[in-house]
């Protein structure tokens, strides 16, 4: 079998080459691509916990830790103190954080563009669901 005719292969070299577009043109704001997932987060809704980051981004406590760390040295979030349950918090957008969606939202949809360019919307709508239930196989 040739390497190439393995799903499993074609995904993962189209997630390394994604990710290095993505990393390209988000480094002028200091902004990793996973980083990045925690900031389209935060733009639609300010002020989730990192539990709720873990369970959508599907991601170990630890790394998640580490991005909002991260993120906060940055100056794009902070942490505030959750007042029903003050063992844990919310993260919550800085002004400089709002300010950054100005610039980065026109990029992310330029960049979903480029991705899907000559796809019609049920072919992005296809591969979606196909790679969907490549995930829910394992």
């Amino acid at each position: 079998m040739n390497l190439n005719d393995h799903i499993g292969i074609l995904i993962h070299n189209a997630d390394l080459a994604i990710t290095s577009y993505v990393r390209k043109h988000l480094e002028p704001f200091n902004l990793a691509p996973e980083q990045n997932l925690i900031m389209m987060i935060l733009w639609n809704q300010d002020g989730v916990s990192s539990n709720e980051l873990v369970s959508q981004l599907n991601k170990d406590k630890a790394g998640i830790a580490r991005m909002i760390a991260s993120l906060e040295g940055k100056g794009y979030i902070k942490k505030v103190a959750d007042p029903n349950d003050k063992r844990s918090f919310k993260i919550h957008l800085t002004d400089e954080g709002k300010r950054l969606a100005h610039s980065v939202i026109p990029i992310q949809r330029n960049m979903r563009e480029t991705l899907t360019k000559g796809m019609t919307k049920e072919e992005i709508d296809d591969l979606q669901k196909l790679i969907t239930k490549v995930m829910n196989n394992i």
